[in-house]
């Protein structure tokens, strides 16, 4: 944002490309998981993401052109924006295929915890890639100048590798190709029964919940660093002389930097600092989603999901609401609340759904758009107002969320996940 000299709305089509991925090829992903079967369309999305990873060299070589003034910023913008949507495009697949799969081994009461419970293993990524990120995204030499867009590239090409290994482990792993339980009859030959997943409200508004999810989550997530660096209220003397003798401690060298002066000879966070919070942040989130995986053993999946939406309803408020170290602290707690709401959604949405999940999956998947079009909204309240107002974007969509986790029953036909009772309808 800061070397191509973008606007908050500007930085929001790396979002927007991140996520146009996802849109472009969730239908496909579907239909390869139809016709290859889950091990197929794993390998074939491992793959999509590692030829991602490494196209971020030659647009690293583009940024340095357009530093040099032989070509358009803009050109090096479009060229990092294509590494992205490149990436998205894999973890479609990815997402896609994993998901349902995972909810299909074992009992289906505990469908919400297993997903939960694998997704929770990507939090090691999201607390250790800001801080890998800060590293060489923030990165100055000793003049003080920004090297980031020279080794932006390292970390993205360092995924490319792991992740063709992982491939190539795929391929040699057997894996069974299981079905979800046809709660609705979608499977039967009988012709008077209904084929279509349109026809099911659950899983509809799981569609709608998971855009607004997503959309929430992008804006939170994109805008984190926005928000720590301009809304936090001035860092005392004693708070950095502090977090400076931890810095010398072996080991956390990498909380150096955390703060800096800005015009106003006011000390804030910096962005290496908010890019080491947000790890904090994640910490937060992956709390929120083993917590979280516990309480969808004991109660029912979609009230665990209409109470976190409406708790996020209140934090968003709260921030909103600019109350100073205690809002800073909400901003928090918006990660926990966000944890499960996800994987609980997509395991709500193709309940009972039989060999249909797939398909389903694929349409669940391609909500995650939302990501891409909300994003700029907050990011045009933000340009206007302030990042503190903008939070009223993702205050909206988790009121939608948290309805839809309390009329779950109501639409699916079913008190919870263990069964579904046709005749009541849904």
């Amino acid at each position: 944002q800061e070397e191509l000299h973008l606007s908050l709305a500007q930085s929001a089509w790396v979002q927007f490309a991140h996520y146009l991925g996802y849109f472009l090829m969730a239908l496909p992903a579907g239909w390869l998981a139809i016709k290859l079967g889950y091990k197929g369309g794993i390998i074939v999305g491992l793959l999509m993401v590692a030829a991602g990873g490494f196209w971020f060299m030659p647009a690293t070589w583009v940024s340095e052109a357009a530093a040099a003034g032989t070509v358009s910023k803009n050109t090096a913008f479009a060229a990092f924006l294509v590494g992205v949507c490149a990436i998205a495009s894999g973890l479609t697949f990815l997402e896609t295929i994993a998901n349902p799969y995972t909810t299909v081994l074992g009992h289906k009461q505990y469908a919400a915890t297993r997903i939960n419970l694998a997704q929770s293993c990507n939090g090691i990524g999201w607390i250790l890639g800001p801080i890998v990120g800060g590293l060489y995204f923030y990165s100055k030499n000793e003049a003080g100048e920004s090297t980031g867009a020279e080794t932006l590239y390292i970390p993205y090409v360092g995924v490319g590798i792991v992740v063709l290994l992982l491939a190539i482990v795929f391929y040699f792993v057997p894996m069974p190709d299981i079905k979800t339980e046809d709660d609705y009859h979608l499977d039967d030959a009988d012709p008077n029964a209904s084929h279509s997943i349109w026809k099911h409200r659950h899983f509809v508004m799981s569609v709608l919940a998971q855009f607004l999810y997503v959309a929430a989550q992008a804006g939170i997530f994109s805008f984190f660093i926005n928000y720590m660096t301009s809304q936090v209220p001035p860092i005392p003397a004693w708070m950095e002389s502090g977090v400076q003798s931890v810095a010398s401690v072996p080991g956390f060298g990498w909380l150096g930097g955390m703060f800096e002066m800005n015009k106003e000879d006011v000390r804030v966070i910096s962005n290496h600092g908010a890019a080491n919070l947000a790890s904090l942040a994640f910490i937060c989130f992956l709390i929120g989603r083993f917590s979280g995986a516990a309480l969808l053993r004991k109660f029912s999946a979609h009230k665990i999901l209409g109470l976190y939406g409406v708790l996020n309803v209140g934090v968003c408020l709260l921030v909103f609401a600019k109350l100073g170290w205690f809002s800073v602290f909400c901003v928090f707690l918006s990660y926990f609340f966000m944890s499960i709401m996800f994987p609980t959604i997509f395991a709500l949405g193709i309940f009972g759904l039989g060999v249909r999940a797939k398909r389903a999956s694929a349409y669940l998947v391609m909500a995650i758009m939302g990501g891409a079009v909300l994003p700029k909204l907050m990011g045009a309240v933000a340009d206007k107002y302030d990042m503190s107002r903008a939070f009223i974007v993702p205050l909206f969509c988790f009121a939608v969320i948290g309805a839809y986790g309390y009329l779950w029953p109501r639409l699916a036909g079913a008190e919870s996940m263990n069964g579904v009772d046709v005749a009541k309808g849904h």
